[in-house]
């Protein structure tokens, strides 16, 4: 018989690997290392809402759907992650624009 999960245990530990994706994702942008910096990223909301969702429901789901996660733990309604969307999108749109002109 498997041994029963401590969330509050899982849960810190997502979050401190959630951390150390940011710090990752903090410095590989510093260095010009952008889409890795973008990966670390993900890695770090990823773990985030996975460690919440341990804590909520003592369960794990294997997906990197961060909207899908989201759902599941009852993170911002939808209009609110399509406004922010919105503005990554925007914000992607200039840098394209500015790369385009190097």
């Amino acid at each position: 018989m498997g041994s029963k999960i401590n969330t509050m245990e899982e849960f810190k530990k997502w979050v401190e690997r959630a951390k150390r994706d940011l710090d990752t994702a903090k410095f590989l942008f510093e260095g010009k290392k952008y889409e890795e910096s973008a990966f670390y990223s993900h890695q770090s909301v990823e773990k985030s809402l996975k460690g919440v969702l341990i804590k909520k429901s003592g369960k794990l789901l294997k997906i990197h759907d961060l909207v899908k996660l989201g759902k599941n733990i009852g993170i911002p309604k939808e209009d609110e992650i399509n406004e922010k969307s919105e503005k990554f999108i925007l914000t992607a749109e200039e840098i394209l624009k500015w790369s385009q002109k190097q």
